[in-house]
């Protein structure tokens, strides 16, 4: 009985983390200070596109869903901007060991997205990010308005439908 019981919970559990990893808030973006790759402060209050969505994607050098999400964007991107208009700002969460990394990783793969350091994990915590990928859409207002933890094959598809909803102004259930 008491096997069956913590299973339940388990599932139960796992059910209700499986709803909360993608959902629709209405929030803002909090406002903290990160770094460009040139090591200059930028507050993330002042991220814009011009009315158009923006993707906020949480990554690290260290973390290999994060690269293979990035990949795999970047493969769409061009058609993504050209179609919606998106603006994709990638943060990084490499701390002060690991962040002299990130310049050079990001050059290495040639990546078109706007790159920020998080290192003290300011923006982490203020996002309520717990691990990467962790990728938000922002729409047009600043408003938060879905968001997904972790990267499969194919999620890029699912987060392009996403964007594509936020950029004509359609609801997302």
């Amino acid at each position: 009985m008491k096997k069956i019981l913590i299973i339940c919970l388990l599932l139960s559990a796992n059910l209700a983390f499986a709803q909360e990893n993608e959902k629709a808030t209405s929030q803002s973006i909090p406002d903290v200070a990160l770094k460009n790759l040139s090591g200059q402060s930028v507050n993330t209050s002042t991220f814009s596109n011009d009315g158009k969505p923006m993707i906020i994607d949480f990554w690290a050098t260290w973390c290999k869903p994060c690269i293979e999400e990035l990949n795999a964007i970047n493969e769409l991107y061009p058609d993504w901007k050209k179609e919606t208009g998106v603006k994709l700002i990638a943060v990084s969460l490499d701390d002060a060991k690991t962040m002299n990394r990130v310049a050079p990783f990001v050059n290495g793969r040639n990546w078109p997205y706007e790159f920020y350091i998080d290192q003290n994990a300011d923006f982490k915590r203020a996002m309520n990010v717990n691990m990467p990928p962790h990728t938000f859409v922002i729409d047009g207002k600043g408003n938060i308005v879905w968001q997904h933890v972790g990267f499969a094959e194919g999620n890029e598809e699912e987060l392009f439908e996403i964007v594509k909803k936020v950029a004509a102004g359609l609801p997302l259930n």
